[in-house]
């Protein structure tokens, strides 16, 4: 998941506004506008390569219209998307344009791996700690309460424990600067005046509809309903063998993932559009909280990166050209 903060498009409450979406990348930012994306990557010799490319979509128009059924390929398409960008960005980052983009199957091969180390760190894992629990005599099993709170807070812990383990590398602690870059950006545009590396500095680096408080969301989410649907299950599933019982539950968890990001998915199209009222705050807080994790106070030089990226994603065409100033130093390719 150190590649894995592919970010939700924001929410614009602003109906005037388009729906920009980011991604922070080696050295770069992905901002995405409608069915396109720009790619912003600071080169070794200090030029900001720009590549236009369109946004691969896997998720039917008709079905991106469905409420509590658009979450989970949307968050899949953006996965992919997400993976295909790191990959070009470290390349343009480290001087190689000689490399060919990924493949279909590398991106799957990818995507099935990020899954598949989510699953065991974040699904698996706490099942079996929230066990030991158990075994050790600190709570009851799978059909009561405490084995869920357990399992809860060991989620919790490793998420938390992961995000922090990982921002003392230097290459991740970069991203983190351009996710705090992306972000001022974005504010500096919401404001309605120039964007420009002076006015996005002032901007905070958190963003109430930063799409990294999906991940909260869909967490919390699987908490929840693991607690009130696992005993429901059990009490209708209920096999001699433990070992049984307890591989059953896991790949019910498993099978879980696409209706919790569904929900988590609605969940935070409805924060981002609620006044700034008491439960507005209440269901951005954690988000923000999460966010002084996976940001970092960003430097100029990631600023005008982050600048560049949404120049391009919005194109010399767009309405909001002129509040950009020129371009001086970006590559287009």
């Amino acid at each position: 998941m150190s590649k894995a903060f592919s970010f939700l498009p924001f929410l614009s409450k602003a109906c005037s506004l388009p729906i920009v979406g980011g991604q922070a990348v080696m050295e770069g930012i992905l901002m995405r506008n409608g069915a396109s994306y720009a790619l912003a990557v600071r080169r070794p010799s200090g030029f900001i390569s720009v590549e236009k490319r369109n946004w691969r979509t896997v998720c039917p128009d008709g079905l991106r219209a469905k409420k509590f059924l658009r979450g989970f390929p949307i968050l899949v398409e953006t996965l992919a998307n997400g993976i295909r960008a790191l990959n070009r960005s470290a390349d343009l980052s480290s001087g190689d344009d000689d490399s060919s983009p990924m493949s279909r199957k590398e991106v799957a091969l990818t995507l099935a791996f990020a899954f598949g180390m989510a699953i065991l760190l974040f699904v698996a894992a706490p099942h079996a700690l929230a066990f030991a629990m158990q075994w050790l005599g600190f709570g009851g099993g799978m059909e009561g309460f405490s084995f869920h709170v357990w399992d809860g807070l060991f989620k919790f812990l490793m998420f938390i424990g992961y995000i922090v383990a990982i921002s003392f590398m230097p290459d991740i602690r970069r991203v983190f600067q351009y996710h705090g870059a992306e972000h001022k950006t974005i504010h500096a545009f919401e404001s309605g005046g120039m964007v420009t590396v002076a006015t996005a500095r002032k901007g905070s680096r958190l963003h109430p509809r930063c799409g990294t408080t999906f991940l909260l969301f869909v967490l919390s989410m699987a908490i929840i309903l693991h607690a009130v649907v696992v005993p429901l299950l059990l009490m209708a599933w209920h096999p001699e063998s433990a070992l049984l019982r307890h591989a059953g539950i896991v790949l019910f968890k498993i099978l879980l993932i696409a209706p919790v990001s569904a929900m988590a998915y609605e969940l935070i199209r409805w924060s981002a559009v609620l006044e700034d009222g008491l439960w507005g705050r209440i269901l951005r807080a954690p988000g923000l909280f999460l966010q002084l994790l996976t940001t970092r106070e960003p430097d100029d030089e990631q600023l005008e990166v982050a600048v560049t990226a949404l120049r391009e994603a919005l194109g010399p065409d767009s309405p909001y050209a002129e509040r950009f100033e020129t371009a001086e130093n970006p590559v287009m390719e």
